[in-house]
């Protein structure tokens, strides 16, 4: 049973499902037997028919996890390209965004936020928001969210374009709710709205990487048809690799995820891109790698804030690193993780990157590998932290993606009281 619901699941939006995991899928059997009153048997004949049955499980598939400014370096790059590519227009032409899976509607506000922010009027953009779950476009389109959608973000923005509810929860204003208009869409859908073209800028995070090669390739061709050709793709950081493979080359602006057609020019970013905060060497030595078990007995404590940056060739040899990564030079980079480990030894930062670059490249084990080091030197490093539980959530193991969220949270919890 759970090998046809896989196969209807992949005929119907192309999810590969072993990227959840199988026990996703036979958790939302469960429930949507239980909810039917079926057997398997009945519940198999049952959703063959219904489009509605189809539509309810996909929605118990769909477990949206986001929050507003996620990846913040995208959103800083999104204004100044956005102001670069409107000079393109024609006068009084509108720049058109699109965010794809919009899940529960924190990405397309964000958006708005950081157009807004950056002092763009609201008749000079309009963003268009699809996903292809009914539920959570109805979340999305009401506008409330409680405090976990809110992670590390600037507290004016809730200030400034948020109303508070007496239940605790936030209220977007209608300055966003006027510039975001929300739609059900499916990527692979041969009928998409008219309106699907065109776009200056698109949004589509963390989707690819819950589909086989051959559905990353239809969903890339739709987003080539819907994307100008000056335009600007945002992705995940582990979707990297595909869209270099795809005729897209990275903006090599740190932690943007941003891509470009390799074979056309497109406004220019800043010249040094951002430098990830790394983590200085606990070890008083370098250490190679064969050593790495020494580092025990000087893994710091769960408390320990990250030491300041390295500097010299330290600082160099990371930033060729993100730099080969945001490009997607997998292989160069791995390279480059192992000379930076041979030549100034095990930091947090490098593991992170090292896990980073496996996962983008499909490498699931050594990601995990990498991504546990890079925690056992720094145990609240808050990206390693994200990355290591969505990669355990891929591979089926939630309860050990929610011991990192919650150590995740912790980390949250304790910067916001410092600050």
């Amino acid at each position: 049973m759970i090998e046809r619901l896989e196969q209807l699941l992949r005929s119907l939006i192309g999810l590969d499902a072993s990227t959840l995991g199988r026990g996703a899928v036979e958790r939302s059997l469960r429930q949507r037997l239980k909810a039917n009153s079926m057997d398997e048997e009945a519940y198999w004949s049952h959703i063959r028919q219904s489009q509605t049955e189809q539509r309810a499980l996909i929605e118990a598939m769909v477990v949206p996890e986001t929050w507003f400014f996620r990846y913040p370096e995208s959103f800083s790059l999104l204004t100044t390209q956005a102001r670069a590519l409107q000079r393109r227009l024609p006068v009084g032409q509108p720049l058109r965004l699109l965010s794809l899976p919009c899940s529960s509607g924190e990405e397309p506000y964000s958006m708005a936020i950081a157009m807004f922010d950056a002092d763009f009027a609201a008749h000079e953009f309009q963003i268009d928001a699809l996903d292809i779950s009914q539920r959570v476009i109805e979340h999305a389109t009401l506008g409330q969210y409680g405090v976990n959608a809110f992670r590390g973000d600037d507290p004016g923005i809730r200030e400034r374009y948020f109303q508070r509810e007496a239940d605790g929860s936030h209220r977007i204003d209608e300055r966003l709710r006027a510039v975001v208009r929300f739609q059900c869409g499916n990527i692979l859908g041969s009928t998409m709205p008219p309106s699907l073209t065109d776009y200056d800028i698109v949004f589509c995070r963390n989707l690819l990487i819950y589909f086989d090669r051959p559905t990353q390739l239809r969903a890339l061709t739709n987003l080539k048809r819907w994307l100008r050709a000056d335009g600007l793709l945002f992705t995940g950081p582990a979707e990297a690799g595909v869209l270099s493979q795809q005729g897209f080359e990275s903006l090599d602006a740190a932690h943007s995820f941003a891509f470009r057609r390799r074979t056309l020019p497109c406004p220019p970013v800043p010249a040094r891109p951002i430098l990830p905060a790394a983590v200085k060497p606990r070890a008083p030595s370098p250490l190679p790698l064969r050593a790495i078990s020494a580092v025990r007995r000087m893994a710091p404590s769960p408390a320990a804030k990250s030491e300041s940056p390295p500097t010299g060739d330290a600082a160099a040899g990371l930033r060729k690193i993100t730099e080969l990564a945001n490009a997607g030079r997998s292989a160069e980079a791995l390279t480059a993780c192992a000379q930076q480990l041979t030549q100034h030894g095990p930091t947090a930062e490098l593991f992170f990157w090292w896990g980073l670059i496996c996962d983008g490249a499909g490498q699931a084990e050594a990601a995990l590998r990498h991504y546990r080091k890079a925690l056992y030197l720094e145990p609240y490093h808050t990206r390693a932290l994200a990355h290591l539980a969505a990669l355990l959530v891929t591979q089926g193991d939630h309860s050990g993606a929610a011991r990192l969220q919650q150590r995740l949270k912790q980390r949250e919890t304790q910067d916001a009281g410092k600050s």
